[in-house]
């Protein structure tokens, strides 16, 4: 089959983000479909020009022009993202035709022209859900105007309804779409995960402490986005309540929106022992984790934002490291069913640093946490199985289109002669 998907945040493996989609693509190309991908020169993360872009062979990789800066404003992204939804209609147009269209939200302005292209070609759109917009903008204080609310609820009403298929990424999304109306035939989990074998649990990470001048010392670990619902604060707070462990070390990498403003904190706060690296290729992420005794995840502490299954985790798993959680919902029942880390309340600084020095003082326990995670994750998380699962669906829908086709083709009124 001829597959599309328009996704304004595809990574490969040498650009910095999640690979979901490009692990998943080339699984599908493996088992004989065409896989294009319309996307943008710009990082997502980082809101550079990616000037060499390198995509694996088999997928088809397609850009679509942008206008704006994604993290120089709100104003400014909302630019981004439109142009990219207007400019991806027209490319994706011009470069198809397909049998199965796919969106994927956040953001959720890509999905409508990939709506639009397949009911202009009468073809079956899946849609797929990474975090719930614009749910978590109205929770977060991002969305507040009435009218601009009720407009994002009436689309997001129109994706659901004309999606044959709902993908989900975490188990939290399903009794939010129900809440929708949307009906539970039509909705999918396919969890985030990953490929263990990318990852060696055995790696000390030499080449990474090396380059950053952290030798010998006890590193604490957050990798990802750095915005606003990422609630990396309070690993800041937390550092500063251990600011006097000199053997202890921070190491914060990623890019987003909020970093100048955390790097403000740090500097405020005088965490001399917290360490900023740039957001790193997926491909460097093994080696770049392998340097980490404990890695942290946190979420601002908004209960809407506790439904997510955030892909760091499951990279931290494969790694073989102890993951301190800083949040609710079913992602800290993967971490309670590994016994692969510690879990503490969403936006608790106090807690965390407790955890991080339980972890620094039992080594043998951090070590433990680990060895139970990669093996969890490899059994439960497997990105291998998760594109069998993709493909499995592919399949399923497209195989609706053939059947309606026929019956189109069945009940149509011939002219008479």
């Amino acid at each position: 089959m001829r597959i599309l998907l328009i996704h304004q945040a595809f990574c490969g493996p040498n650009d910095p983000g999640g690979t979901r989609h490009c692990e998943i693509a080339l699984r599908l190309v493996d088992q004989g479909h065409e896989v294009t991908i319309v996307t943008s020169r710009s990082s997502y993360l980082t809101g550079v020009v990616k000037d060499h872009c390198s995509y694996p062979n088999g997928i088809r990789v397609v850009f679509a022009p942008t206008v704006g800066n994604l993290h120089k404003s709100y104003l400014q992204r909302m630019v981004v993202f439109l142009s990219f939804a207007i400019s991806s209609f027209f490319i994706a147009l011009r470069s198809g035709p397909y049998d199965i269209i796919l969106g994927t939200s956040p953001p959720i302005f890509q999905c409508f022209p990939a709506l639009a292209v397949a009911l202009l070609w009468r073809k079956r759109f899946v849609l797929e859900l990474r975090d719930l917009w614009p749910e978590f903008a109205i929770a977060l204080g991002l969305l507040r105007n009435p009218l601009l609310i009720a407009a994002a609820k009436f689309s997001e009403g129109l994706l659901y309804q004309f999606a044959s298929a709902i993908v989900v990424n975490s188990p939290g999304y399903t009794s939010y779409l129900e809440q929708q109306g949307v009906p539970e035939s039509k909705i999918v989990l396919i969890a985030n995960g990953v490929d263990p074998s990318a990852f060696n649990p055995n790696d000390k990470g030499e080449e990474f402490r090396a380059e950053f001048g952290l030798g010998n010392s006890f590193v604490v670990m957050y990798t990802g986005a750095l915005g606003l619902p990422n609630g990396v604060e309070s690993l800041l707070q937390a550092a500063f309540l251990v600011r006097h462990e000199s053997h202890l070390k921070f190491v914060i990498v990623g890019d987003g929106k909020h970093k100048s403003k955390l790097q403000q904190m740090a500097r405020e706060l005088g965490l001399a022992h917290v360490l900023f690296v740039p957001a790193q290729p997926k491909t460097r992420m093994p080696r770049v984790l392998a340097a980490a005794d404990v890695c942290v995840a946190t979420l601002a502490n908004v209960s809407s934002l506790q439904v997510t299954y955030p892909n760091k985790i499951f990279d931290y798993m494969a790694a073989g490291r102890p993951t301190v959680l800083a949040i609710e919902g079913p992602i800290r029942e993967v971490i309670q069913a590994s016994g692969g880390g510690i879990c503490v309340n969403p936006g608790n600084s106090r807690a965390l640093a407790d955890a991080f020095m339980q972890l620094c003082r039992s080594r043998m326990l951090g070590t433990e946490m680990g060895i139970k995670a990669q093996s969890y994750v490899e059994q439960y998380f497997n990105r291998a199985e998760q594109a069998k699962q993709f493909a499995e669906l592919i399949e399923r829908v497209a195989s609706l289109q053939a059947q309606n086709a026929r019956e189109r083709k069945r009940f149509r009124i011939e002219p008479a002669s």
